[in-house]
């Protein structure tokens, strides 16, 4: 089979539907995607492993990023895709994380040959894993110049309205100490399970911000995800781990973050962790260990750029941007210096799910909405 990148635009999210790419396995659809764009003669086209960038080059004043990736988490029965009754909603996986997003991509890239301003489409491979295999990052650490823009669009599923940046994550795990002793003579040791309690009372009461940046508000979050104690019946146990996870505001640096929860750790404890004695032998104390950083990302909605994809967006009839308040990739390239936004088709709370599903006319009015942008 060859992708027909002429096709109505959601036949074309079918046909990659209909392409199974879980994560580690895209090589089949990086090789179609790529024979499609080079039989297109205003792009120029990079491969680096399964990541594609195809690039026009008219020498414009402003250059954007425009990006989604291959990947799909594992199939459930739903692939091939299928329409219902009357092809108003596309069902199979990734119809909404993210195929539908990547057919819009594509048939823009196709069809678009004097873009008002220079494009670099952007289809990058294992999005949906851990971040070191992730694709977009692979081009930006192996090619960064093919990533240089003034402005970036990400087509993650929005339900077709502007989500500005990204909230940061970052988990830790915070390790209490205490002494290990027989249960039956419990007074001879220190329980560990015990002594994070005010931690675990500190999280219960913590209260949530909402941080506005750019005009978006972004709800941060702060909880317990895992713990993890004792060693047997009968042993008071010398450590115990609850791991935090913090979703924070673009308002925040990565460090700033980290500082934020390393004061509200020791505020909760109320005592210094341990720095000369190795934990091993500590009998007090507690020991931070970083175990995920992800930076958070601006919107940069106040940048005349962003306004002009606004107005665009906002034309097609739909709600004003928002706040997107999970992590996504737009935060490498905000790591790059690069405003980015997500807008795409497609329910985000249906990523992942054994229904996915996206309306066709959600499809058509994201692929309405960015080429109205795209040439105005």
């Amino acid at each position: 089979m060859t992708l027909d990148l002429a096709l109505p635009v959601e036949d074309l999210a079918k046909a990659l539907i209909d392409i199974p790419s879980v994560s580690g396995d895209e090589r089949e659809i990086a090789d179609q995607v790529e024979v499609a764009l080079r039989a297109c003669a205003h792009l120029e086209v990079t491969r680096l492993g399964n990541n594609i960038v195809a690039r026009t080059t008219l020498g414009l004043a402003e250059r954007v990023v425009v990006a989604g990736h291959l990947d799909t988490v594992p199939i459930a029965g739903n692939v091939p895709g299928w329409w219902d009754e009357g092809r108003s909603t596309l069902w199979g996986r990734g119809a909404v994380d993210m195929k539908a997003g990547v057919a819009v991509l594509l048939s823009l890239a196709a069809s678009l040959e004097r873009p008002t301003r220079d494009v670099t489409w952007v289809f990058y491979d294992q999005e949906e894993v851990e971040e070191t295999r992730n694709g977009l990052g692979f081009v930006s650490r192996e090619r960064p110049d093919l990533l240089e823009a003034d402005f970036a669009v990400l087509g993650e599923p929005t339900g077709g309205v502007i989500e500005g940046g990204c909230n940061g994550t970052l988990r830790v795990d915070v390790t209490v100490l205490g002494k290990a002793a027989h249960s039956a003579r419990s007074w001879k040791g220190i329980d560990a399970i015990h002594r994070l309690a005010p931690l675990l009372q500190a999280l219960a009461d913590y209260e949530a911000a909402t941080v506005e940046v750019d005009g978006l508000k972004y709800r941060e979050g702060l909880n317990a995800v895992g713990i993890t104690g004792g060693i047997a019946g009968n042993v008071i146990p010398d450590r115990a781990t609850v791991t935090l996870n913090y979703r924070f505001s673009p308002f925040w640096t990565l460090e700033q973050a980290q500082a934020n929860v390393e004061r509200f750790v020791n505020a909760a404890l109320a005592e210094p962790p341990p720095s000369d004695e190795a934990p091993e032998v500590s009998t007090t104390g507690y020991v931070i260990e970083w175990t995920d950083l992800a930076h958070a990302c601006r919107p940069g909605l106040d940048a005349p750029l962003a306004q002009s994809f606004a107005a665009a967006v906002e034309a097609t009839g739909v709600e004003p941007p928002r706040a997107k308040l999970g992590w996504t990739d737009v935060a490498r390239f905000g790591a790059l210096g690069i405003p980015a936004v997500n807008y795409g088709p497609g329910d985000p709370e249906l990523a992942h799910a054994d229904d996915e599903r996206c309306p066709v006319g959600q499809i058509r009015d994201v692929r309405a909405g960015l080429e109205a942008w795209l040439t105005s």
